[in-house]
């Protein structure tokens, strides 16, 4: 296990900003079935969800912006991520490995969040072939009607 996990092992971390304008919106009429912040405030699954929020943002998502939005980096930035990304998307391998989505068998925001920053490893030449179990989650997270939906409408699919 990597410091950089076992550093969230026991501690309950709180991705507050963001965690909040999900909850937000996960409970502003939207379909319960979406299942994006089921869990009452103060349960371990709550804690987990913001865990796993938290860990995307700060050690996946901010890899990709240096040489991802930021091309004046230059190769020594986008190798730097490449390896950096690379050794987040082997934690996410192994995690997926047991469990089809980061907190068992419910899709969460978490879910969502990392299937959407994942996916930029498609313009940026990520092999997912390396990573079996992310990309059988991607797979898996492709399918749901709302994603495949919210992807047409972005232009990454084409209708079926």
């Amino acid at each position: 296990m990597t410091a950089w996990r076992s550093a969230f092992k026991e501690i309950p971390i709180c991705g507050k900003a963001f965690t909040h304008h999900v909850e937000k919106g996960a409970h502003a009429g939207r379909s319960p079935q979406i299942g994006m912040c089921d869990d009452p405030a103060g349960t371990l699954e709550r804690y987990r969800l913001q865990e796993w929020l938290a860990l995307i943002s700060s050690e996946l998502h901010k890899m990709f912006s240096p040489w991802l939005f930021h091309p004046e980096h230059g190769e020594l930035a986008e190798r730097a991520a490449r390896a950096k990304i690379a050794e987040r998307f082997a934690i996410l391998d192994a995690h997926l490995a047991a469990r089809p989505y980061l907190l068992g068998d419910k899709f969460t925001v978490a879910d969502a969040y990392a299937f959407a920053i994942v996916g930029w490893s498609r313009p940026t030449r990520i092999d997912l072939a390396l990573f079996p179990n992310l990309n059988r989650f991607m797979e898996r997270v492709a399918t749901r009607p709302r994603v495949r939906e919210a992807m047409r409408a972005e232009g990454l699919v084409t209708a079926a």
